[in-house]
């Protein structure tokens, strides 16, 4: 396996520019640490750990705080057992269509409206309630600000976090520092936590969009490390943690219902998004990748994967600042957002299902639509009493003369 691996997966051309062999880079104890592939083995026992660190930080942690904040769980109408429709539930889908309706109502004796309501209430089921949400975004929020504080003191006096020529100077023999290199190797073993433990997350709106994020992330860190792309990838880590930590806080408070608290921070967390993944990372990082690092060494296998997956996650960061700015537009403009769009919010089912969220107070056009269906309802009952009471009167007296 590793004479595999060393012909076919390790081969010089792959990770180091033309006319550089690994003999070339080879570092005395007391010339520094040369970044290597087997110390990337520690990430998958690392995101195990991180995984039970998790569960232990949501139950000692996350869910009295979240108590504490005032999240409250909507309480939710549990579907009767019914094992021929929980069995197409699990087996064929959530939403059956009118065809499969008339099926299952000749199988279990229903009625099509019973039949779709039962669904309905075996969806909400499965949702996620707001505390489990709150629990994975205070999860995110703790790691993130960790490792946004962390990364920041150990690059802020480093030469290439204030020229971005450094990041190439002398490549590829450069020595890495102890805490970049836990740096990276914390960072990827985190990425990997969450892609092994996205099955059970809250399944959101961006989904696919997350789960090629994790990938080409882990790619990303992986890669760089091998090829010695330390210095611009801890660059790059930082840049993403700078406004992740805040979307997350934001996320919290908005679970917690604390309306102005998540108002602000989204806010702040918009313009730290936007100016540091479309005006940072493409003007500084992606451009030093593509365009500086040429004046050092020659193209190679690795400058162009490595660029290819920067370009990747910078399509990503455009798709999520078109949402961004989408909540932005309605919150300035229309006072509300009427629908979250941030990835924060999960894929809906049905249009006509319970809202999870609680709507804000004042909301006065939502209020009146509710209090005119609520009148509704309670006239067309009244009606119904009334019309019951007359029909009963009228049989009482048409039976009183027979009594008599």
């Amino acid at each position: 396996m590793e004479a595999l691996l060393n012909e076919w997966l390790w081969q010089e051309q792959y990770w180091l520019p033309p006319g550089i062999g690994w003999r070339d880079i080879e570092m005395k104890e007391d010339e520094g640490r040369f970044p290597l592939p087997r110390d990337l083995i520690y990430t998958l026992p690392l995101a195990l750990a991180f995984i039970a660190l998790r569960y232990v930080f949501e139950r000692l942690i996350a869910v009295p705080l979240s108590k504490h904040l005032g999240v409250k769980d909507p309480v939710r109408i549990r579907a009767a057992s019914v094992p021929k429709l929980e069995t197409f539930y699990t087996q064929n889908g959530r939403q059956p269509s009118q065809s499969e309706l008339v099926s299952l109502g000749k199988q279990c004796g229903l009625s099509q409206r019973k039949i779709q309501t039962w669904f309905r209430n075996r969806r909400n089921q499965d949702r996620p309630s707001s505390t489990k949400k709150f629990c994975e975004a205070s999860w995110r929020f703790v790691f993130y600000m960790a490792a946004f504080s962390a990364g920041l003191a150990s690059l802020i006096n480093t030469p290439w976090f204030w020229d971005h020529r450094e990041c190439w100077r002398g490549y590829p023999k450069q020595p890495v520092a102890e805490i970049h290199h836990w740096y990276y190797v914390l960072e990827m073993g985190f990425y990997l936590s969450l892609l092994l433990c996205v099955s059970v997350d809250v399944k959101r709106k961006d989904f696919k969009e997350q789960v090629i994020h994790h990938i080409a992330t882990l790619f990303l860190i992986g890669f760089s490390y091998c090829a010695n792309y330390v210095r611009v990838g801890t660059l790059v880590m930082l840049v993403h943690d700078s406004s992740d930590f805040l979307l997350e806080s934001a996320k919290m408070f908005h679970y917690a219902g604390w309306t102005k608290t998540c108002d602000s921070l989204f806010v702040v967390f918009s313009l730290v998004f936007l100016v540091t993944r479309l005006v940072v990372l493409p003007s500084r990082v992606i451009h030093t990748t593509l365009v500086v690092s040429r004046d050092f060494f020659q193209p190679f296998f690795g400058y162009y994967f490595f660029n290819a997956l920067l370009l990747v996650l910078q399509a990503l960061h455009i798709f999520w600042a078109y949402l961004i700015l989408r909540m932005v537009y309605k919150f300035v403009f229309l006072g509300k957002v009427e629908h979250d769009e941030r990835s924060d919010v999960e894929s809906e089912v049905d249009d006509d299902e319970e809202e999870e969220e609680p709507e804000e107070e004042g909301d006065e056009c939502s209020w009146e639509q509710r209090k005119g269906s609520i009148n509704s309802k309670l006239a067309s009952l009244a009606n119904n009493c009334v019309l019951n009471n007359l029909t009963n009167q009228r049989n009482i007296n048409s039976r009183l003369p027979k009594a008599r």
